[in-house]
């Protein structure tokens, strides 16, 4: 295919223009958290926090590799509330196999989210190294060693929708002491195990984990549909399975969502780890790399178009195998060592799979367009963001508009206007999101 921007000509001759675009608004739930450093104190009050941390405990803080809004703040508030009782707080990375399941890689994953001994106000302690602590149904139960060595370990970590997995406990302090301090031996033993296992056997070896490692508090954070704080609470281990599944529920209603019954071409700016565990979310598109898609709802999507990878993610490109087209920036940002490191572990090999290549961004959505069953391009509706993260303002084609009218969660911002594409056929700025 040979594209030229405005016009492109496939080789039945074909010719191609893409439909108007308007700017608009989708309304959500915005409630959050104004006061971080307060509300963790409280939730420490409220929990009894010290009748589980005593003076001169070393206590390990378990923090992941996912795009926490204000993590900095909430750790660091966490280890100041911890000093607050007299103990001696320290940081684990607490994520699997990510990092490319090195030491390395995972300390420099947490500076990347500014957590550093100097903005926390705690030392990092990273080895892949693991203590065997138990068994389920013939599978080893790893631990993180500094973690199992300390005092106490208090988990922090984002209750919320898995993205290949649906059951009543999913992302969140469960899956984090069992996988996320379990590090590479542990995840690649849990991810064996198939996706399809995960809503029974997380809880049920999370239920070990409390019992034979020293985890005394959890901190979990609930995100509203705009990446930001909406909830933190502090909870004693005794309690975590119980109220995990309360705040998966509380996460679930606030999730962002694209206000739309149908798609014919889903236009993504960027994915990345970031972003999502699945590099992008699919809760947001319907898609996951496990084929687990039942209990993810999404508007159907006959294409999917990724334009390029977030700079946080670093090149790692997990999940990219349920796009239908990227572009040649795209792939060249990617660092399949580490793309690869965290697939294998994950067992499943989809998400690394590479889609059609395009060499530009005209030419990548006008191929989506081309190989859309059912419509005329130039009535095609065509949804823009630019992750699944940000989904308050988003461009939308004109034809999408008449199944928006009548909802009062949808503003329209702007007049209809073209995109516009620069020589190379590339979005120009000003078109960026």
């Amino acid at each position: 295919m040979i594209g030229i921007p405005g016009k492109v000509v496939f080789g039945d001759g074909d010719e191609l223009s893409l439909p108007n675009m308007v700017n608009i608004r989708q309304k959500f739930n915005d409630a959050k958290v104004d006061d971080i450093p307060t509300t963790i104190a409280h939730e420490f009050q409220r929990s009894d926090a010290q009748s589980a941390i005593k003076p001169g405990m070393k206590v390990a803080v378990g923090v992941g590799s996912r795009g926490i809004r204000n993590l900095q703040i909430i750790v660091a508030s966490v280890i100041d509330e911890l000093k607050r009782l007299g103990a001696e707080p320290f940081i684990v990375p607490a994520m699997g196999s990510h990092g490319g399941a090195t030491a390395e890689g995972q300390i420099h994953v947490l500076e990347t989210y500014g957590i550093t001994e100097g903005s926390v106000g705690a030392k990092i302690k990273a080895s892949m190294e693991t203590v065997l602590i138990g068994q389920l149904e013939e599978i080893s139960i790893h631990c993180d060693q500094y973690a199992f060595a300390a005092d106490a370990i208090v988990l922090i970590n984002r209750v919320k929708p898995h993205t290949d997995f649906k059951g009543d406990i999913e992302s969140g302090l469960s899956k984090m002491a069992v996988i996320g301090l379990g590090k590479h031996r542990g995840a690649s033993l849990w991810h064996r195990q198939g996706f399809d296992q995960f809503k029974r056997v997380i809880p049920a070896a999370a239920e070990i984990v409390f019992e034979k490692a020293p985890i005394a508090l959890g901190v979990a954070v609930v995100e509203n549909a705009y990446d930001e704080t909406a909830h933190i609470e502090v909870l004693p281990t005794a309690s975590i399975l119980t109220e995990e599944k309360r705040l998966l529920k509380l996460a679930k209603s606030l999730m962002p969502r694209l206000l739309i019954d149908s798609i014919d071409v889903l236009i993504v700016d960027e994915i990345g780890k970031d972003i999502s565990g699945a590099g992008m979310d699919p809760n947001i598109t319907g898609r996951t790399v496990s084929g687990l898609n039942g209990g993810f709802s999404a508007p159907p999507i006959q294409k999917i178009v990724v334009r390029d990878l977030t700079k946080k993610t670093a090149g790692n490109a997990c999940g990219l195998g349920v796009a239908d087209i990227i572009t040649r920036r795209l792939l060249d940002k990617i660092d399949f060592p580490t793309t690869y490191a965290n697939t294998i572990t994950s067992t499943v090999l989809d998400g690394a799979k590479i889609p059609v290549i395009m060499n530009s961004d005209w030419d990548a959505i006008a191929l989506a367009l081309k190989t859309c069953y059912r419509i005329q391009p130039e009535k095609a509706k065509i949804v823009r963001i630019k992750n699944t993260l940000e989904l308050e303002e988003i461009q939308v084609s004109v034809p999408c508009l008449s199944a928006l009218s009548m909802s009062e969660n949808i503003d329209v911002l702007s007049a209809p206007y073209s995109l516009q594409f620069d020589p190379e056929g590339n979005l120009k700025a000003e078109d960026l999101l």
